[in-house]
């Protein structure tokens, strides 16, 4: 067989794959879109094209009079701000301090990172939930950031350090040598550096929230303190699966602040993913 029909059997290939991923990954996001702009209440009537789309289940959301879903999307936007921020912080310094410095309880610091994020968050509920009963966190935001931001800590040290460890070391020794001390070599040399390994952070922790029923469900018992995992859960659990459709329309409308944090972070993502892996 010649190199070029080689080639060409090659790109074919990769073009079915590539169309079959993007058929698997399409196809159910069409669906909800079209679910959520059926006139009707139920998913059996429903049709990914609808007849006669309708925008009236996205204007019962935002009656504020039917729904407290507006309550809930601001709920979740507040969360996962302050989740991403408070993790990027936390995690920063915990990654920089392990690729720079050299001290008592470094490995087995490492070591203990990498068992906590083989160990999901739910498999602590019983903990979590004695931890926030005894500290009064039960039923608010505080105490649910709290474990957010501790359960994104381990995962996200070792993605950052791998990261920091790619940061020639000889730009430190030589911002100490023209008098920088370590917050400023930390805040104006190494993080502006790390530019891409921040942004991805930051995504991961900014839609952990957004995505998470288990813990908020737990945690949180006033319907007004709900977010829109637990809300939208309990909107089809009170109408016995009727309301789908409108399940469907507050579903579409999670994905957007998302989107607009994945095309802010965008040219960021490549690297940042790629370069922590390349030393550990």
């Amino acid at each position: 067989m010649s190199n070029k029909k080689s080639k060409l059997i090659r790109l074919t290939i990769s073009y079915i794959i590539i169309l079959a991923v993007v058929f698997i990954i399409i196809y159910p996001l069409l669906w909800v879109v079209g679910s959520s702009l059926n006139p009707g209440q139920s998913l059996s009537g429903s049709k990914m094209f609808p007849d006669n789309p309708s925008l009236v289940h996205y204007k019962y959301l935002f009656d504020s009079e039917n729904s407290n879903y507006l309550i809930w999307y601001w709920n979740s936007m507040k969360i996962s701000i302050i989740t991403m921020v408070l993790s990027v912080i936390s995690v920063s310094f915990t990654a920089y301090s392990f690729s720079r410095y050299r001290f008592i309880g470094r490995k087995n610091g490492l070591l203990t990172f990498l068992i906590l994020q083989m160990i999901p968050n739910f498999a602590a509920l019983i903990a979590i939930y004695v931890l926030a009963n005894r500290t009064g966190l039960i039923d608010t935001h505080i105490g649910l950031i709290l474990v957010y931001v501790g359960g994104s800590i381990p995962m996200n040290t070792w993605l950052m350090k791998g990261y920091l460890d790619t940061i020639p070391k000889e730009l430190d020794e030589s911002a100490k040598m023209d008098g920088a001390g370590h917050f400023r070599i930390f805040f104006q040399i190494v993080m502006p550096l790390a530019k891409p390994i921040i942004a991805v952070v930051a995504l991961f922790t900014f839609i952990a929230p957004l995505g998470d029923f288990i813990l908020a469900r737990i945690l949180l018992r006033d319907e007004e303190k709900f977010t829109l995992a637990v809300g939208l859960y309990e909107l089809v659990a009170k109408q016995f699966g009727n309301e789908f459709t409108k399940f469907a329309a507050g579903s579409v409308l999670i994905a957007i602040p998302i989107a607009i944090l994945f095309l802010m972070f965008q040219k960021y993502f490549v690297s940042g993913l790629t370069a922590g892996g390349t030393k550990g």
